[in-house]
């Protein structure tokens, strides 16, 4: 499937931003399943970014803006080529060994609770067990939004009993991490189905399972991943993970909107 997408993100400040400086992971990468034909990125330094992969090999352009102002745009849109492969991400070549995602940060600390619904992937069939944890948390925690802060951690979104798509991921990721399987956050893109619990603008995870690599399971939906997604960016949580991060100086309050767009391309609509 050929899908476009349109991420647009608005900063507004009360006063006068003085300078600032953002690290953007706004560049999916190819990958199995997935395809960029074509991206840009627009943002203010955009030109002179200096553009580097990181650790989780992310792509990443790191501009800084150091006109005064009292709002900043940034826009990344492109076409992407997706296929189905049921979740199966697979082996990748990377430098970042596969331990790494077996660390707990601040947002996935497991408690009691947590460490009980890993002991439900511990099986001999791990696919199943993944699969079954993935609808256990679905069925503990509603999709709702609004309920949960940005820095919610896994253990709080699990007690509340109601989250969005980046709580899923924390709890299914520190359940994973648990029982000593690797797991990672992946932020990206979906398109939308009416029946979809989710937004465009998407988060999911992915365990490592010996003998087949990463597995991506989308808890708020309870599915595997299908050529209707993008992969964007992953990392140990939703920090590491994050679109844009940044610093600033100035700008007092800020109000942040963000709007995101995922199609079918055209020319396959018309087929």
């Amino acid at each position: 499937m050929r899908l476009t997408v349109r991420h647009k993100t608005r900063y507004r400040y009360d006063m006068p931003l003085a300078n600032a400086m953002q690290q953007l992971r706004l560049s999916p990468r190819d990958c199995a399943g997935q395809k960029v034909l074509e991206w840009s990125i627009d943002a203010p330094g955009i030109d002179r970014a200096t553009t580097y992969t990181d650790a989780f090999d992310n792509i990443v352009h790191m501009v800084s803006e150091q006109k005064t102002t009292e709002s900043v745009e940034i826009t990344a849109t492109g076409i992407v080529e997706t296929e189905d492969r049921a979740g199966v991400v697979g082996e990748e070549k990377s430098e970042t060994p596969v331990r790494i995602f077996t660390r707990m940060t601040a947002v996935t600390q497991p408690n009691q609770a947590i460490r009980k619904l890993g002991t439900i992937a511990e099986r001999q069939d791990k696919i199943a067990g993944f699969h079954e944890l993935m609808h256990t948390i679905r069925d503990k925690v509603a999709y709702k939004i609004g309920v949960t802060e940005t820095h919610a951690t896994a253990a709080s979104a699990l007690a509340a009993g109601e989250g969005v798509c980046q709580d899923h991921a924390h709890i299914f990721i520190t359940a994973a991490r648990s029982i000593g399987t690797p797991a990672r956050y992946v932020s990206g893109y979906l398109l939308l189905e009416d029946e979809q619990a989710s937004e465009a603008h998407h988060a999911w995870a992915e365990v490592y399972v010996d003998g087949i690599g990463w597995i991506a399971f989308d808890i708020s939906n309870g599915i595997c991943p299908t050529d209707r997604y993008i992969r964007l960016t992953t990392g140990l949580d939703s920090r590491s993970a994050a679109p844009i991060r940044g610093i600033r100086f100035g700008g007092k309050d800020e109000n942040m909107n963000v709007e995101v767009e995922v199609n079918q391309a055209a020319s396959q609509q018309q087929q």
